[in-house]
Formats: structure tokens, sequence, C-alpha cells
């Protein structure tokens, strides 16, 4: 059996290195008591105490004097990129299972190897917590280390990521005096954000725990949350500082329960009391546990690995050197470090393999800082997101609601979740421009007070930004600034009032203030809060000219002849299947032609009085009722439409128009439309600015002719608002030129940007929209959404009842067609006879018109058959109503009235 020589460096002066200690020969003890082994690890444990030099020193002397083929630790950041340093020269494996900076890596330093886990893995759950309370702000508290410093970037991507922000970092040294962590708690607490991450070792967090109770920031309305360095060791740490942390939030790496964890449990905390009289306080920590899986974990390597004597090379070549160069270069150090990467053990702190270099995260259990420790009150994992259990799938569900954590007790023992932000008294409000004009006031308004001279600013454009403020997540203190002269004139139109950002004069503008490509250049601006476009006001006119008949309006001229044609059609039809078994269709030419008109246009008032006999004809009749059924109401509906809605006109319907006939045309001052109008090429001659609503209304009333204009060019918000006072005079016409409606602006860049355009789209789809419209907006007169664009009513085309004659020619067509048939197969004999197609088709003719004369014959004949049959039935009964008694020879009697004699002999024999 060989003996390989291991190194440790730890802080001995530290709970948590005394803890390790005690971890790392409980493990080596374990492993030799229930493994086979031909090698067997000697540790050589030196103190660091919490220095970087003693730990380089340290690492040093055991790589060059004891010819350690490996090391345990050191324990912090700070000291390890020292160490790895001088075991990457050498070939020696580091394994460190506390030093989580995310900035040491074995991509970097090859031999470097983590057993624990890297802080940048926790960062996402500390987002997701941020973003399942809905949080937009919070303020990372970090100590001024390696430690506290390398994840802070990672932190701020990942807070990122869920739509939040890090207004300030709060960096406090491990030196740093009782009055210094006083000034810097007092210095968040003048901020806004309530909502804070804290990332330090134990000492430092103690001390800025127990300040923070001292100040008030442990009450309601605070948010705590702290790392797993701090989390991981709760239950460890001194009565007195668990009673200022109450109602923090934490996270912990999540370690599965067992039987063999417990046990170990019991015999370390025996084992560790014993060794470390002075301690009251301590139990199990993870770091514990990755420091016992690393001894397995190494003394199962080197097990794989044969040593080699002698164990180093030295690189001296006997010339004076420092001591880094005469360390040499391990000979088993490859394969070492090939054999430990290869691991993979089930260990007490769970699955124990690498990946690149280091341990693998497998989720956190978030805790609740709550009496004498913490308690579990969720999980985190990469695939889950939040949950109340963690089961370990490979299934991405990833969710972050609040609703899957159990209770929360808050700091100020509070059951209700914070805001996570207060407006503070003394921070610096934004200076938000508003413009100062006349007209339109409805969007906004400055005016000043004149008992207090305090300006008001008011509108609709106002009152959104304030509704989109309150529902921000956290407070935006703000103050409107008029952009006027001291005259209270405006100082310049909206293209300058932009630019006052651009200059830093103002932190933003809120008002009527189109999006436009040119301002965008010099500002960001949030989502519109109005629709968009440019459009066209004219003056309506009457029309009066085709009132007289108005009544051939609601069809159009192809229809009309349509259905004049198909009246016909449907008569003769009609005519031709009733003629020769209907007398009603009978009679003089004239009057058969007048029965052909006479019965298809009365159907249109259903008023004829014309029997139908034949099938065919019943059919054809019902189709055709149903077709003029349909085309009467709405005939009807058209013709009543046409007669109440109002028939207006616009009195020009495209700005080519205005153009072509040197029409002035107005706009609103200091607006950009101006420049769009140029571009349409209107001549600046021809255009006038106006300011208010009544000024639109004079300019168009008057006309171009008498100083006025003939149309208004403006933004879709004003015309709606101009066309509420005078929808019945003016309305809206022509193409929307379509912009990007009104919008909030503020600086390139600005962070509240995003923020706001988000709020903004939950403000106007929500009823708050609503309630703003009503109360900015008074509806003086009922006008329907662009009411005058919308008022003629069409006449019907063809195109309407194309269906409908369809069905009407096809069903005349087919009773035609098979009466037709019919009457040759009746006339075959005609039809196979030798003479000409002339005399064929006139005897046709004829046979048409005289077998209606036979039936009225024959019919005739019919009725005196049956007259006779009645009279002798008549005598008959006479005959047999005598009695034979009476002596009346029946015989003889027959006889006389002619009464055959067989019938007399049946009934008297």
């Amino acid at each position: 059996m060989s003996t390989v020589d291991v190194g440790v460096i730890l802080d001995l002066d530290t709970l948590v290195g005394k803890m390790m200690k005690s971890s790392l020969t409980m493990a080596l003890e374990d492993y030799y008591s229930t493994h086979n082994y031909t090698t067997q690890l000697v540790l050589h444990i030196r103190d660091s105490h919490g220095d970087t030099v003693d730990a380089a020193s340290s690492a040093i002397d055991l790589i060059k004097n004891i010819q350690v083929q490996a090391m345990l630790g050191p324990q912090s950041s700070s000291e390890a990129k020292f160490v790895v340093d001088i075991g990457n020269k050498a070939k020696v494996p580091i394994i460190s299972f506390s030093a989580t900076s995310p900035s040491i890596s074995s991509t970097q330093t090859p031999y470097f190897i983590r057993t624990a886990l890297n802080d940048s893995m926790q960062v996402k759950a500390l987002a997701a917590i941020v973003e399942a309370f809905g949080w937009r702000e919070i303020v990372p508290i970090y100590e001024d280390t390696d430690y506290g410093k390398d994840m802070i970037p990672y932190l701020t991507d990942a807070i990122q990521d869920v739509n939040a922000r890090i207004p300030y970092r709060s960096i406090i040294s491990p030196s740093s005096t009782a009055d210094q962590i006083h000034d810097e708690l007092y210095e968040l607490m003048s901020m806004q954000t309530r909502v804070f991450v804290v990332h330090m070792d134990l000492s430092l967090s103690s001390r800025l725990f127990s300040i923070a109770k001292e100040v008030g920031m442990m009450t309601k309305g605070y948010v705590w949350i702290i790392t797993d360095g701090v989390t991981d060791l709760l239950s460890s740490m001194d009565a007195s500082i668990v009673d200022t942390m109450q109602g923090v939030l934490g996270i912990k790496h999540y370690v599965r329960k067992s039987k063999s964890l417990d046990n170990f449990r019991s015999k370390w905390r025996r084992n560790f009391f014993q060794e470390n009289h002075d301690i009251d306080e301590a139990d199990l920590s993870v770091w514990v546990l990755w420091a016992y899986d690393s001894v397995w974990a190494l003394a199962t390597a080197i097990e794989k690995v044969k040593t080699v004597s002698p164990r180093f090379n030295k690189l001296n070549d006997g010339r004076n050197s420092t001591d880094l160069e005469a360390l040499g270069v391990s000979r088993i150090g490859p394969k070492l470090l090939e054999s430990i990467l290869q691991t993979n053990l089930t260990g007490l702190s769970g699955n124990f393999s690498f990946k690149d270099g280091q341990l693998q995260s497998f989720g956190f259990n978030i805790v609740n800082v709550i009496g004498k420790g913490g308690r579990n009150i969720g999980f985190w994992s990469p695939t889950l997101g939040i949950s109340k259990e963690l089961n370990l799938t490979d299934k991405k569900i990833h969710k972050t609601y609040k609703a899957d954590v159990g209770a929360i007790i808050w700091p100020g023992e509070t059951t209700k979740k914070p805001k996570g932000w207060e407006v503070p008294t003394a921070e610096k409000k934004l200076k938000i421009g508003v413009p100062a004009t006349d007209g339109f006031t409805e969007f906004v308004k400055v005016e000043k007070d004149p008992q207090t001279d305090v300006t008001i600013v008011t509108g609709f454009c106002i009152d959104v930004f304030k509704a989109v403020i309150e529902s921000m997540p956290y407070a935006i203190p703000f103050e409107f600034v008029p952009f006027a002269k001291e005259n209270g004139q405006s100082a310049g139109d909206y293209n300058q009032l932009v630019y006052q950002i651009f200059i830093q004069k103002f932190d933003g503008v809120v008002g009527d203030i189109t999006i436009v490509a040119n301002r965008s250049l010099l500002v960001d601006f949030t989502l519109p809060f109005t629709e968009s476009g440019v459009s066209m006001v004219v003056p309506i006119k009457n029309d009066h000219r085709k009132n007289a008949w108005i009544f051939l309006k609601p069809l159009t001229g192809d229809l009309w002849l349509t259905t004049g044609a198909f009246f016909i059609l449907t008569g003769f039809v009609v005519w031709v299947l009733e003629h020769r078994i209907n007398e009603e269709f009978r009679g003089k030419l004239t009057e058969q032609v007048g029965i052909i008109f006479y019965f298809s246009f009365s159907t249109l008032v259903f008023a004829h009085k014309e029997r139908v006999k034949s099938n065919l004809a019943r059919f054809v009749v019902i189709i055709w009722v149903f077709v003029v059924l349909i085309l009467t109401s709405s005939y009807t509906a058209n013709l009543t439409s046409m007669l109440t809605v109002q028939k207006l006109q616009p009195t020009v319907t495209d700005i080519t128009d205005l153009i072509n006939n040197g029409d002035f045309i107005g706009y609103q001052k200091d607006s950009f439309v101006l420049e769009l109008i140029q571009r349409m090429g209107v001549h600046p001659s021809k255009l006038r600015g106006y300011t208010t609503v009544e000024e639109y209304h004079e300019a168009l009333e008057n006309g171009s002719r008498n100083g006025g204009v003939s149309a208004i060019v403006d933004e879709i918000p004003y015309i709606k608002l101009f066309l509420e006072k005078y929808c019945t005079k003016y309305m809206m016409v022509g193409p929307t030129y379509r912009t990007g409606g009104f919008g909030f602006a503020f600086p390139k860049g600005s962070p509240l940007v995003p923020e706001i355009s988000r709020t903004i789209l939950n403000v106007t789809q929500g009823e708050k929209m609503d309630k703003i419209d009503r109360t900015s907006f008074e509806k003086k007169i009922y006008c329907s959404e662009q009411e005058g664009g919308n008022i003629f009513s069409g006449s019907l085309t063809l195109e309407d009842f194309k269906g409908l004659f369809l069905i009407a020619g096809v069903a005349s067509s087919v009773a035609f067609l098979i009466f037709l048939s019919i009457f040759l197969l009746e006339q075959r004999n005609v039809l196979t006879s030798e003479a000409s197609i002339s005399q064929k088709l006139s005897s046709l003719a004829v046979q048409f018109y005289k077998q209606q004369e036979q039936k009225k014959i024959l019919k005739l004949a019919m009725m005196q058959v049956l007259l006779k049959v009645q009279q002798q039935l008549s005598l008959c009964i006479k005959i047999l109503s005598l009695s034979p008694r009476r002596g009346f020879p029946v015989l003889k009697l027959a006889r006389q009235f002619k009464i055959p004699h067989y019938l007399s002999s049946d009934i008297y024999p």
C-alpha cells in the first residue's frame, strides 16, 4: 500500500472553515473503513487565515516540500485565484468545494476542479422570484470581493431577461465600519426601490441585517432576498442574528433527503462539537457535504491511477530561481485530473459528477426566514421553474407564478406582498414638457390658478399619462413644465418641443405629440395611445336633383330590365302551360296577350286571381312568387333607407381636385401636417393655418372664394373632435395617410420607454381608457363614426340577385321543355308525316289550338250522357216504389217507359 499526500487549505478562523475540516477528516475515515484500497490519502492541513498571500504561500510549501499530488481548497474565491495558477503550473489538481466565483473556471486553468456550484447558476432562480412577484426594480447589495462582485454581471442579465432592471448597486467592503454601513443603508432608504438582493459572506451579512433592523429597513414594504452563501448557514447562525432577518427570502442548493444523510448529520454534529467546545450553534451545510464528497471522489480517482516515484519532475537547472520555478511538475497530475473528472458517484449531496470541470445544479430550495431558521416554501429548477414540489424531469414547463410557493411572512410580520417600491421624498422629479397651445385644449390645456399662481395642466393626453404612471410597478416622480414664454404663449412648434429633450432641458414630453420619422431621430417614443392617420374634412352638400325619381334608385338599370324580362317570360310560360286546359287563359288574341302581362305582373302584389290547373304551371308560379317576394322585400328596404337617411354628398373627395381647382386648404398651426401637404404638391400660397375648432368651422363655412378654405387636412383625432361638434355640416373624405399616432417622448435609450409602452397597452385596452374618453370629450351631438362616409344607400345590382334569376329561369325552362316533349309525343303522327317543315309547324299550331275545342265538345257530350243516366235511374226508383198488390202490370209498365225487360224481370221474376 502506498500513501498519496494531499494538501488542504482552509480559513480555520471561520465557522465554515472549521466545519469543512471536520467533514474532510470524517470522509477519509468513512471511505477507508468501507472500501478495499491500495493507496491511502494523507491530508496536510494549512490555515490561510483568510489571507490570499498566506494561501499562496501554503500552496507553494505543500507542492515544493510535501510534494502533494492534489489540493483541497482554498476556501475563498480570492485565495483560489492565486492558488489555481500555482496548481496549473505544477499540474497539481486544485479541488475547491467553496470557491464559487464565476471568474474562476477550468477553461482558463485546466487543473481547477470546482466541486461546488458556480454562483452564476443561482441567478436565474433569483430572477424567477423577482418575476413571480412582479417587481420591476431590484438593488443588489454585495461585498467588495471577488466572491461578491463576480456574480453581479450574471445577475444583471438575468434580471433584464424578466423585464426588470437594476437602478443602483450597493457595494460594501468587508472592512466597513458600522457608520459606513449606516450611511449606505440610509442612501438606499432615500431611493424608491424596496427589493434588495444580498450576496456576501456570513460575517458581513450578519452585520448588515443587524444595522438594517436598527434603521427601520426590516419593516413592512421591504423585500430582502439572500443568496445561497448565507441561506445555507441559517441553521448555524446566532439566534440574535436570525431574529434580525425575520421575513427574508433565500435560496439554497437542493439536497435530497436520505437515511445516510441523517446518520451522517448526527455523527458529524457529535464530532464537531467535541472538537470545538467554544461553538454553540452549527449544523450541516451543503459546503460540508461537498467537502465530504470531494474526498471520496479524490480517493476513488487515485485508486485508478498508479503512483510513480519520484512524483515530481524538477525543472530547476541549478541556476538562481524563484520558489515558483523550483516547484517542478507532477508526473501523475494529468492522469489524476482526467480520473477525477470522470468520477461519477452518488454522494451525500446527491449525484456527484462533473461537466466543464464543475458540479451541475439540479435545483434550489426557496426559503422564508421564520422563527429560529428557514422554512422551505417552494423549489426552483431549470426545467420546472418555481414549483411547490421538485420533480426532476427533462420536460420543460418553467413556471414563475407566486401561487406556486407557500405562504410567506414578509418583514414587518405581514402576509401582504410588498409592492417593491415607495415614493421617496428626496428623489429628483422628472421634468416633463407639455405644449402650451390655444387650440384643441381637450387634448392638452395649460392654465394658471389666478389665486395661487400654480400651473395646472389637464386634458386627454395628460390623463392618459397619469393613468399610465399610476399603473407602473414603481414610482416615477415628475412635474409638468409648459413649453411657453413668460407671457404664456407657446415657445415654439412641436418639433422644437421635442428638441428640448435632445438638449436635456426636459426629461420627457407629454401631449398630442405625433410619432414621425424626423422626431424619432432625436428621441425615443413609447407605443401610441391614439389611432393614427391624416385625412381631410370638407363641407357637405344636399342632393335634391333626383328626389322626384328616387323610387327608381333602389335598383340599377340592368336589374330593372332583367326583372321586367323575367315577368314577361314567366307570364308567357304559364300561358303556354295553361292555354290548352284552362278556359281562363283563352279568348281573343288581345285578351290572351293581356293575360300574359297581367298574370305575371299581378304577382308583385300577389293579386293574381287566375287559377292554374297544370302541375307544371303551379311549379313555375311557386318559384316565381318566391323570387318576387325577395325582390319586393329588398326594394322596399332599400327605398326606405334612401328616404329616411339624409342624402348628403361631399363637396370634394380628393385633394387632387382641390389642387386642380386652385382652392385653399387649411391645416393646424405648428403641426407636421404642413410638411405632409406640401409634399403632396400643394403650393404654400394655397395653405392657411388655424388653431381652434371654431376657426375650422368658420373657414370651411366661408369657402375659398370668401377668405376661407375648401377643406381641412389634419390628424384623425382632431378631425373626430371637430366632427363631434359639426357632424351635420362636414364629413371626412379621401384616403387616410398613415402616421404613428400620439406617443410620449423620452431621451434616446431611456429605460422608461419599454416599461411605459407595456403599461400603455394595459391602460388603453381596459376600462380606464373609456373613462378618460368620457371625461375629456363631451359629446354634444351624437355622430356615428365618420357619419357622412357611410350615408349613401347604394342601388341593388343584378349581381345581388343573379342566383334568384338563375333559379327562376331554370324552373320555367324545365317546365316548358317537359310540356313541349309531351305535346310533341302526342303529335308524333304529324312529325312522322311526309309533309314539309312549314306544314308540320302549321299543323302543330292548329292542333295546339283545336285540341282545346275537342276537349270542350267531349265535355258537353259526357255531361248529356250523365244527365240521361240520372233520368233513367229516377224512373226506375219510381217504378220500384209502386206496390205489385195494386194490380199494376210491372212488365207492361216497364215496356211503356222503355225499360229493358231484363231489368224488370230481375226485380220481379
